[in-house]
């Protein structure tokens, strides 16, 4: 049983309400995503815990931050651990559809989407929200996207690699291109499981790409993953 709550070291994640807990995913998207530095704002769709939300506010001091779910309890959840955090006054959780979401443009969006395609939904309504992706499809995500960020932002999101393919022909429909990417091995045997990766509206001279690992070995993280998550993890 996952526990409660997850510490890291200017926040703390209480989690018992949310479906979907602290995970891997989450972590190095809200670790590796840009933003612009000095006065921002920043989106994070379909907040969960409020995890990448809080991350990004303490990476960018100065940004403006809000976290968008349509589950109540997530909503409720993010609330509070973004009330308890350091960066509370910087902060705000709203629960609406991303779909119907209308405000000004955002400097960054940042996104770690449900990820079961075509796949049995689970019995409980809120973990068939936080997973599957009925519940926010890569067209819905990538229109809502071009409609939201500002015509010089970063969207950043992170994906399972068999996925790559139906994110990329719905962010080409959107006319929103792939910027960089980083495909994540579990370790370094093993072919790629996951991709981190940045859109922009317009494309840039070379998109950079890269191939890093999580572990080094089983149980041991690797330097790369230690020095990115640095500035969250307790240990």
């Amino acid at each position: 049983m996952a526990n409660s709550y997850f510490e890291f070291k200017q926040f703390t994640i209480h989690q018992e309400h949310c479906a979907m807990k602290v995970g891997t995913d989450g972590t190095l998207l809200g670790a590796w995503a840009s933003a612009p530095t000095g006065i921002c704002r920043i989106l994070d769709v379909g907040t969960g815990t409020g995890l990448i939300a809080l991350m990004m506010a303490q990476r960018f001091p100065e940004a403006e931050v809000v976290g968008v779910d349509i589950d109540g309890e997530a909503v409720s959840q993010a609330t509070a651990n973004a009330a308890g955090s350091p960066f509370a006054h910087r902060i705000r959780i709203v629960q609406a559809d991303i779909a119907e979401f209308s405000v000004e443009p955002f400097d960054a969006i940042i996104c770690n989407p449900p990820f079961f395609i075509d796949s049995l939904t689970c019995p409980d309504s809120s973990r068939t929200l936080a997973r599957h992706t009925a519940s926010l499809t890569y067209r819905t995500l990538m229109q809502s996207v071009k409609r939201l960020l500002k015509d010089d932002g970063l969207f950043s999101v992170v994906i399972p690699v068999d996925y790559r393919s139906q994110l990329l022909s719905e962010s080409a429909l959107a006319d929103i291109i792939l910027s960089k990417e980083c495909a994540i091995k579990t370790t370094p045997q093993k072919a790629p499981k996951r991709c981190l990766i940045e859109f922009r509206k317009h494309p840039i001279i070379h998109a950079e790409s890269t191939i890093e690992t999580l572990e080094t070995y089983p149980g041991q993280r690797s330097e790369w993953y230690q020095d990115l998550t640095k500035d969250f993890y307790l240990k």
